[in-house]
């Protein structure tokens, strides 16, 4: 017995057949926009490395957080840059901190109109610019997770729905959800970047938030990019301390962890598309190589084709306007 051609092309015949058995879906509603917000600033300073990404002062955070809602994109990712740097990140847990002011101005403007995330980490805010506190030359696990725990309490009492810790200390999500919910803020989600990989893609970001390292590296708490098994370690471990969203980072190379994640967990999955990955798009775009617009969509939507929920990217806000517009 012979079977007939199997003819894939009679599902791609015409756009309305594309639509109807499309199988990943990409909505503004997918995505979060982080904000960078810097004290003692008085107007927006662009990121030269980062083109159209600027560092906000407090006094644009409204209409910046207005923007993006119109966009029906929601949820911010706020990162804030200190005036004033110290070994112990002192800054980052101050209640009148940057930060801090930033999320209680958006909270009294915007009720629940936007999910306010916040980063949970030190190297903005540390004069060594790493993520956890420095002791004898190394990074301190146990004062770092002390200290983190009383920054995310300190955005939780300022109005934020999610904190974000990214700092890849050891049992930081544990020490984080009990200092929330010893504070009343069980009602806080944490949404860890648990499998946060040392990568040469975060290099833009660290020139917005004025954080990178003055001395050594990462190596000692970021995930080497070579081991699977142990990322896959670092979201089952968080996982287990109570997180509530797991988060692969960067995206766009680590497509093959969000996928086993999506296979291993029953979790929500964020992945980040970081700034090394927005800056290569943009230049590229700028010398006419490539469509912007074509390949962040097809970014984009690989990142949800791998298994990830929802995409934290410095796209957002253009991204929302074309899938808006098509």
């Amino acid at each position: 017995m012979s079977f007939p051609d199997r003819r894939l092309r009679r599902l791609r015949i015409s756009e309305k057949m594309r639509q109807l058995i499309q199988e990943t879906t990409l909505n503004p509603s997918d995505l979060i926009c982080p904000v960078f917000v810097q004290e003692d600033l008085k107007s927006r300073i662009k990121v030269e490395s980062m083109s159209e990404i600027e560092r906000l002062p407090l006094g644009d955070i409204n209409d910046e957080i207005g923007t993006i809602s119109d966009l029906n994109i929601p949820a911010i990712m706020l990162f804030g840059i200190p005036a004033k740097k110290d070994d112990e990140g002192t800054s980052s847990f101050d209640e009148n901190g940057i930060v801090q002011k930033a999320i209680s101005q958006i909270r009294a403007n915007f009720g629940e109109k936007i999910v306010i995330m916040a980063d949970v980490c030190l190297c903005q805010y540390t004069s060594s610019g790493h993520c956890g506190i420095i002791h004898g030359n190394k990074i301190d696990n146990d004062s770092s997770i002390n200290t983190l725990s009383k920054i995310a309490v300190s955005h939780a009492k300022a109005g934020a729905d999610t904190v974000s810790p990214s700092a890849m200390m050891d049992g930081q999500v544990f020490a984080i959800r009990k200092a929330l919910d010893e504070e009343g803020f069980t009602d806080v989600s944490i949404m860890s970047h648990s499998a946060k990989h040392r990568s040469s893609f975060y290099s833009p970001f660290r020139d917005a938030a004025e954080c990178a390292p003055k001395f050594g590296d990462r190596k000692t708490y970021q995930v080497p990019f070579t081991n699977a098994r142990e990322a896959m370690m670092e979201v089952e471990t968080d996982i287990n301390e109570g997180v509530d969203i797991v988060m692969i980072k960067p995206a766009l190379s680590y497509l093959d962890l969000i996928s086993e994640t999506r296979r291993r967990f029953n979790v929500p999955i964020a992945a980040y598309s970081v700034s090394g990955e927005y800056a290569l798009v943009k230049g590229a775009a700028k010398q006419g190589w490539v469509s912007e617009k074509d390949i962040t969509e097809e970014i984009l939507y690989s990142i949800k084709r791998a298994g990830a929920d929802m995409i934290v990217t410095y796209f957002a806000k253009s991204a929302a306007k074309f899938l808006q517009e098509s």
